[in-house]
């Protein structure tokens, strides 16, 4: 059963949703450890924004990059293959099996944002929420071994497989 966060709602009064600005986040988790995210504010994750992430991780890790990747249609858009093939000498694709959320560690770091770091919290606006999404994974930044735990809670090999990149490049 899904846990349900409390309200302020007086009892038996259904609280009022007001509607939000969209903020769209896409995130990586690296087994070094580190934490790599990027927020657009009002936009959906596109290719366009896909295209950007990996740019990003491109200028912040120098060595070869391996995505491990659920099958989302914009991890398979066009544009997105066509520069994962432009930079194909630091970058390869892997892809997670059909809806297999529990394999994936980057699911373990939003869970622990939002079930511990934004607990609870209510933002006043957008800006609000993104200075406390970065407060949040600043702080999981400083905890290593808590992101080590995101890829121990899946039950595949990261170590393994870390272990082994390393070793070869």
């Amino acid at each position: 059963m899904p846990l349900v966060g409390k309200t302020w709602a007086r009892r038996g009064e259904t609280p009022v949703l007001t509607s939000w600005p969209k903020l769209s986040a896409i995130s990586a988790v690296t087994s070094n450890p580190h934490v790599y995210l990027k927020l657009f504010p009002r936009q959906t994750i596109r290719a366009d924004q896909v295209v950007i992430f990996l740019k990003h991780l491109l200028r912040h890790i120098p060595n070869r990059v391996i995505i491990l990747w659920d099958r989302i249609a914009t991890h398979r858009a066009k544009k997105v293959w066509n520069f994962i093939r432009h930079h194909r000498t630091r970058l390869t694709v892997y892809y997670f099996p059909p809806y297999a959320p529990e394999l994936n560690p980057d699911e373990g770091l939003w869970n622990h944002l939002k079930w511990h770091q934004l607990k609870g919290f209510c933002p006043t606006d957008l800006s609000a929420l993104q200075r406390e999404i970065r407060c949040g994974i600043q702080r999981i930044r400083n905890r290593p071994n808590l992101i080590k735990a995101f890829f121990k809670e899946t039950p595949l090999f990261f170590s393994y497989l870390s272990m082994y990149l390393c070793r070869n490049q």
